[in-house]
């Protein structure tokens, strides 16, 4: 009930961003390679952008 109205940290909502961009690029692996490729490097950016954090 108290966390109903908590904010998320910039960390957790990159945290987030990042697991969807891996979601998105595996899913995509099995139809578009190319797709994937780009889904996998801007997860990476994320990632990095994490790291800094």
């Amino acid at each position: 009930m108290f966390g109903l109205f908590k904010k998320k940290s910039p960390k957790e909502k990159l945290e987030a961003k990042y697991k969807k961009l891996i979601e998105e690029a595996h899913k995509l692996s099995h139809t578009n390679r190319k797709e994937s490729d780009l889904k996998t490097y801007e997860a990476d950016q994320v990632l990095k952008e994490i790291e800094k954090l």
